[in-house]
């Protein structure tokens, strides 16, 4: 496991957009499927990272609460399953059903979609505004892989409330921290 930090986002730059699988339904879903009437947050996880693992109650939980503002959420699964059968689409659906994720959980088994967005680790967020122009790419907290303390801040769900309501993401956005992603012929 290697611990990686995301380098600063190209803000303002427009969401690439994307074609892929759900691996919960089976459907094929777009950016504009899943784009938010208010912003629009795209996620990078998989199944085995403990980093994700530690995150995603308060992941699915930020998102449920965005969603009233708007603001919709889609999670892609980026890792080379040949090398990591743990993330293999079936093991995303169980993981997703698990969680109750209220958001698709999609599968780039070409890895061109994390490339595109310039996605290095999981979890890795990107926060898009009405425009689909990025405007946060940070953490969701300080917790990182550890609980999170009671009044702790909650970086993600307040930028993304706060682009929801035409605010803007604050200045200040520190990076996420996760596991690498595992990118195809890199083992």
């Amino acid at each position: 496991m290697v611990q990686t930090a995301t380098p600063p986002g190209a803000l303002r730059s427009l969401a690439p957009d994307f074609l892929l699988p759900d691996a919960v339904t089976g459907e094929t879903i777009s950016l504009a499927d899943v784009r938010g009437t208010e912003a629009t947050l795209v996620m990078f996880i998989c199944n085995h990272c403990p980093y994700v693992q530690a995150v995603i109650d308060r992941v699915v939980r930020d998102c449920r609460e965005l969603e009233p503002l708007g603001v919709r959420a889609v999670a892609i699964m980026p890792n080379d399953v040949a090398a990591y059968p743990e993330d293999s689409p079936e093991l995303m659906k169980r993981f997703a059903q698990k969680h109750k994720f209220p958001f698709p959980y999609l599968h780039d088994e070409s890895q061109t979609i994390a490339r595109a967005y310039g996605a290095v680790c999981t979890p890795d967020f990107f926060g898009f505004d009405q425009g689909l122009r990025l405007a946060y790419r940070g953490r969701i907290d300080a917790a990182g892989r550890n609980p999170a303390a009671p009044g702790l801040k909650r970086e993600l769900f307040e930028a993304m409330a706060a682009i929801a309501r035409g605010k803007g993401a604050p200045s200040e956005q520190l990076p996420s921290i996760g596991c690498s992603i595992k990118w195809r012929g890199a083992h």
